[in-house]
């Protein structure tokens, strides 16, 4: 049987990941399966979490936070090393505070040119870690590797609060203008609790790649790169198996 703390941290979630629309497939997926996927060799669950990006090449800009949430697996390659995988479904980069760039509409350069703009872009991504347990109990763990993301989103909000003291914003899609992959390195440190197996962690990704394609138009002429701080709950689904596979 399942522990009660694991159920309390599982049921948690699971409201957190329902009330996000766009994921709701893929967590009905989790849900259904999970059970068959977990074994002593292998750990398949849902992961959510915050994450803090930001973008270089851009002086001014500042990074914000974001939630982010899918589902990891975890394969034992060789006793205490593992491959961690999984998709990122819902994964957002940017930052916020960019100067304002001119939108070639008189009205809206009237309205939004004392304002800054909020860049959002949305990715799927793969992380690919070398994962590895150690501590007298396994418990603690570190992972290493690299992560690759297909861009399926990207908008610049322009935002305002200098008309008649009330906020003003308008979305742009600047999908013409950034790239559809990105790729990168990352990894970073963890915990997995005893009672459930719940795993709590920490993993930085670096971008490799520019972002912006290349073109003339002087709003997007330069080289950005993406960066994310991710902090991450995964918990394994079904986790009915033994402790012994740590």
């Amino acid at each position: 049987m399942r522990h009660p703390f694991y159920k309390s941290l599982y049921v948690l979630l699971f409201f957190f990941l329902g009330s996000i629309q766009t994921a709701k497939g893929q967590v009905l997926i989790s849900l259904l399966f999970g059970e068959k996927l977990n074994s002593p060799n292998l750990e398949f669950g849902l992961e959510g979490g915050f994450n803090r990006s930001n973008l270089s090449g851009i002086s001014e800009a500042k990074g914000y936070g974001h939630f982010h949430l899918g589902f990891y697996f975890d394969i034992r390659m060789k006793n205490d090393l593992w491959l961690n995988t999984g998709v990122r479904i819902k994964s957002h980069t940017g930052s916020q505070n960019i100067n304002f760039y001119s939108l070639n509409d008189p009205e809206l350069d009237a309205i939004f040119s004392r304002g800054t703009i909020k860049r959002k872009i949305g990715y799927f991504y793969v992380p690919i870690h070398l994962k590895y347990h150690f501590g007298s109990e396994k418990q603690f763990f570190f992972q290493a590797g690299g992560q690759i993301g297909l861009r399926n989103r990207a908008q610049d909000y322009f935002l305002s609060s200098f008309i008649n003291s009330e906020d003003a914003s308008f979305e742009l899609d600047i999908r013409d203008h950034i790239k559809g992959i990105d790729a990168g390195l990352s990894g970073g440190i963890g915990y997995k609790l005893r009672k459930g197996g719940v795993n709590l962690g920490v993993t930085y990704y670096q971008g490799l790649m520019n972002i912006m394609k290349a073109t003339t138009e002087s709003p997007y002429n330069y080289s950005s790169k993406n960066s994310n701080l991710y902090l991450f709950v995964r918990i394994p689904v079904g986790a009915g198996y033994k402790e012994s596979n740590l």
